[in-house]
């Protein structure tokens, strides 16, 4: 993560340019640990996102609106109470570390008028947004911190703020070239890279290597090793990036795998990458909404499947243990048509067996060779009541394997629609998603409904995936057994396409033919496409079936997301992200 007092600079740049003189006019908090401010400034309206979530803490200007939660939480109330009706009079940025601070002015509730500030603090888990008087003295947090959690730094209501404790680093916006090393050099068995950011504060480890890399120093010399000319290199390189900060000659720009996944972003061009794409952006607020975006929603639908997650492992687990129970029982039955010749061979030779005896050797004229068989005996029971007991055992153990057939084929199927599920969670792009399969879950009697009051709670569907091809055909996907169904036997056309990994879990993909013929390339999207969003994503040479929705049905009865099919033809391919990524419509 490269939120580092170079990005933090220039986003204090930016919200100098759009929001300093602005009024604060509404406040909302849609995460336990998110703030949003509405800003009015010159008649346009600002929106400000300050999160200090562990993992994605940040500062920047956002377009995204999120629903908000019916009542405001207690934090929220309190920065309405003492905020709305602020004007903004400055933002700083203490020593270039990783901190904001907006300075407001108003008038309290005696009409007086007063300062406040509200401080952003990015340090990963220790990350807080608190809010202080003209005086210094806290007002309230969004994380309390007690002696409890850390005996260094208290942040509580009444307490006086400070900034977090020194590291003895160093403002690189302050230092002269002829210093630059001064403070480097008392750390002469570190790596240089290491050195780097460890010495000057807002420093990241990217920058620092990036530093080396334009030096042309390799990173992981000793800065005792370091030659003269090295020194100046690194020393000139370090100057220019912070001249570039100090003039605000900024270059937000988002540093992409080649498959398109996010990798870094920054405010100064990185060299280093010479094997990533690098997209540039118009202002750094853009940059780092678009990184975040897709973290955060998985972050956040992560949290929401935990308790999924678990419900279908434990059931799995069930149905798995059941199983191998069943199969053990069909193991123990597995010799029940010897049983049944036993009793024949016993009947057949009824007279010649002698009362009181334990076994008895006869012919098995069920076989052709007619080899001789020893038949153990009951000595207690007459001959006529040793092969009733041999039929008795046959017909209980027959009773059994018919019961047992069945059976499994009901925990096979149990099985089957549980993965399903796990793959639909996999392939959960939106909250809605989660919704319509914990409602399906509810439904099929796998969790429980939660019952608040008697209004029934509409439910919100999501939908389905949109791809197009490279043939310009439509591609639709499945998330989960709802719009599984949805999908095939309402959505879809007879003459369209459908696709399903075979005898794996995974989603229905339909084409939307237009009644036009497919070509192959097409077709070979729309099956890496099943396939990806399958069980086998991970896997190579996924099997996949595609034919008409008309020979698509669904049994009556069958779970969600369950149909049977014929007419089809089988391809084989192995799932690619890069190729998913690039035909999706709805990203």
């Amino acid at each position: 993560m490269a939120l580092d007092g170079i990005v933090l600079s220039n986003i204090l740049w930016e919200l100098k340019q759009n929001i300093l003189g602005g009024k604060i006019d509404k406040i909302y908090q849609p995460e336990s640990e998110e703030i949003v401010i509405l800003i009015r400034h010159k008649g346009q309206p600002f929106r400000l996102l300050l999160t200090a979530h562990p993992n994605h803490p940040r500062i920047h200007l956002t377009t995204q609106s999120k629903d908000n939660p019916l009542s405001a939480p207690m934090f929220c109330m309190f920065l309405r109470k003492h905020l709305i009706g602020y004007r903004i009079v400055d933002i700083v940025q203490p020593s270039f570390e990783r901190i904001i601070k907006v300075i407001v002015e108003g008038f309290n509730e005696l009409g007086d008028l007063c300062s406040k500030e509200l401080i952003i603090e990015i340090m990963g888990r220790h990350s807080n947004v608190i809010l202080i008087d003209e005086n210094k003295k806290i007002l309230d947090s969004i994380k309390r911190v007690t002696q409890e959690v850390s005996s260094v730094r208290q942040i509580l209501p009444g307490y006086i703020y400070s900034l977090p404790p020194s590291q003895d680093k160093q403002n690189p916006l302050e230092v002269r070239a002829d210093a630059c090393f001064t403070f480097i050099d008392k750390k002469p068995n570190l790596p240089i890279q290491k050195a780097i950011y460890q010495t000057y504060s807002g420093i990241s480890p990217m920058v620092a290597t990036e530093i080396c890399f334009r030096a042309k120093v390799d990173g992981t010399i000793l800065v005792s090793q370091l030659e003269a000319q090295q020194k100046q290199q690194l020393t000139h390189h370090f100057m220019m990036i912070m001249a570039q900060v100090q003039s605000n000659q900024f270059q937000p720009h988002l540093i992409q795998e080649d498959n398109g996944k996010m990798f870094e972003f920054s405010s100064i061009l990185m060299t280093q990458f010479v094997d990533k794409q690098i997209t540039h952006l118009q202002n750094i607020s853009e940059t780092i909404e678009i990184f975040y975006s897709k973290r955060d929603l998985q972050t956040r639908l992560q949290q929401k499947t935990v308790d999924l997650k678990k419900n279908i492992q434990t059931n799995l687990e069930r149905c798995f243990k059941k199983k191998n129970l069943q199969l053990q029982q069909l193991q123990d039955i597995k010799n029940r048509e010897q049983w049944r010749i036993e009793g024949e061979l016993l009947t057949a030779n009824i007279y010649q067996i002698i009362p009181g005896s334990s076994s008895v050797t006869l012919l098995n004229y069920y076989e052709e060779t007619q080899p001789e068989i020893t038949i153990a005996l009951d000595p207690t029971l007459t001959p006529a009541q040793n092969a009733q007991s041999y039929f008795s055992k046959y017909n209980k153990a027959k009773r059994t394997f018919i019961a047992l057939t069945s059976q499994l084929k009901q925990v096979d199927d149990e099985i089957k629609y549980l993965e399903t599920i796990l793959n639909a969670i996999q392939s959960a792009t939106h909250e809605n998603d989660i919704e319509q399969i914990r409602e399906e879950l509810q439904e099929e009697g796998y969790a429980k409904r939660k019952i608040k009051n008697n209004k029934k709670k509409k439910s919100v569907k999501g939908k389905p995936l949109r791809f197009l091809s490279s043939d310009g055909f439509e591609i639709w996907v499945g998330k989960n057994n709802y719009q599984n169904d949805e999908l095939t036997m309402k959505t879809a056309h007879t003459t369209d396409l459908w696709f399903h990994t075979k005898d794996i879990p995974g989603s229905h993909v339909i084409i939307k033919t237009r009644q036009q013929e497919v070509p192959n390339k097409t077709v070979l999207e729309a099956s890496h496409i099943a396939a990806y969003y399958s069980k086998a994503r991970d896997s190579s040479n996924v099997p996949v079936d595609y034919t008409l929705c008309k020979y698509v049905k669904k049994p009556n009865g069958a779970k969600p997301g369950f149909v049977i099919y014929d007419h089809n033809k089988t391809v084989y391919v192995t799932p690619e992200e890069s190729l998913i990524e690039q035909l999706m419509v709805n990203k």
